[in-house]
């Protein structure tokens, strides 16, 4: 097998048929010399998804699918795909058409001049919310600027990587998956190409603000341990802080005598350090709770369907 897609599906009824048509006007083309398959995960998805799936499989044998048990995420449908994929070369592709499959034979040939890892990078992002910009803009910069591995700014999982990536990728089985700063910690040679990111064809994304905060949680605390840094460091402000204060009323009470006792004062300081221990311990949690996780070694995901076997490599890391 030459090319696997990997396309997650999460209540995406009004885009396969598109997805599917347009990914074959790309693929076939190509003329691959040993063929393409589209994998498709269906991540839980309460619409028509499922049934639409299983009627291209039928239909066309290049057309694979695995239907979880229940929704796992996307990062998870995505690695389910990896584990997966026979081919030499695997692209990662939204099912929402905000990425477009037209780029693919870009992406394939830029990896043959000799990279591993070929990613689309964000020019524009059309459709999205101010909000949804801005904090995507700031959340890539302080990841960027936090971790100690350089994970480029500006993109997605939409990408093309090598054989040895997927491999590289299957020997990572951490629970708490970001697979873009994955990919970066793996190395190789990687490049980019620029493209204009257009609206959603159809549907809603399933990419809330709250699933967004979860996987931002996931890239920092996966790659970066700045967090925990910074709460030692606050620690020693506030208590430095706490020091002056206490000098200062000291200095006061007994010097200048100028001291007027009240509760503004001592209430103002015991919410303050209150607040900063609790945000210390919050953070403190998360990476322990991310920890637990990986102590259980749950399976990342179930799988109730298929028409897939999982390669042996695969089955064998995890």
């Amino acid at each position: 097998m030459e090319l696997s897609v990997i396309i997650p599906i999460y209540n995406e009824e009004s885009n396969i048929d598109e997805l599917y048509r347009r990914l074959l006007s790309v693929l076939e083309p190509m003329a691959l010399p040993g063929g393409f398959e589209l994998i498709f995960i269906n991540d839980g998805s309460r619409d028509q998804s499922l049934p639409m799936l299983l009627n291209l499989a039928a239909r066309d044998e290049r057309v694979r699918y695995i239907d979880f048990s229940r929704n796992f995420g996307h990062q998870i449908a995505v690695t389910a795909g990896l584990d997966r994929a026979g081919g030499e070369a695997v692209v990662i592709i939204d099912a929402d058409l905000q990425d477009p499959p037209e780029l693919i034979p870009v992406l394939y040939q830029k990896m043959h001049e000799g990279f591993e890892v070929v990613y689309a990078k964000r020019r524009s992002r059309q459709g999205d919310s101010v909000a949804k910009k801005l904090t995507a803009r700031l959340f890539y910069r302080l990841l960027a600027s936090i971790t100690s591995i350089s994970i480029p700014v500006d993109t997605g999982d939409f990408r093309i990587i090598s054989r040895k990536v997927v491999e590289g990728l299957r020997l990572m089985p951490e629970q708490n998956k970001f697979i873009r700063g994955q990919i970066s910690w793996i190395g190789y040679r990687q490049t980019y190409i620029e493209y204009d990111r257009a609206e959603r064809a159809g549907g809603e994304t399933g990419y809330t603000y709250r699933k967004m905060i979860r996987l931002a949680l996931d890239g920092i605390t996966a790659f970066s341990d700045v967090p925990l840094k910074a709460a030692t460091i606050g620690g020693f402000i506030v208590s430095g802080i706490a020091f002056l204060v206490m000098l200062y009323t000291l200095y006061s009470r007994f010097v200048s005598h100028d001291y007027q006792p009240g509760w503004p004062s001592l209430m103002i300081s015991i919410l303050f350090l209150g607040g900063v221990q609790l945000i210390a311990i919050g953070i403190i949690g998360e990476y322990m709770a991310r920890l637990s996780a990986n102590v259980r070694q749950r399976p990342l995901y179930l799988i109730s369907a298929t028409n897939l076997a999982m390669p042996a490599s695969a089955s064998q890391n995890r």
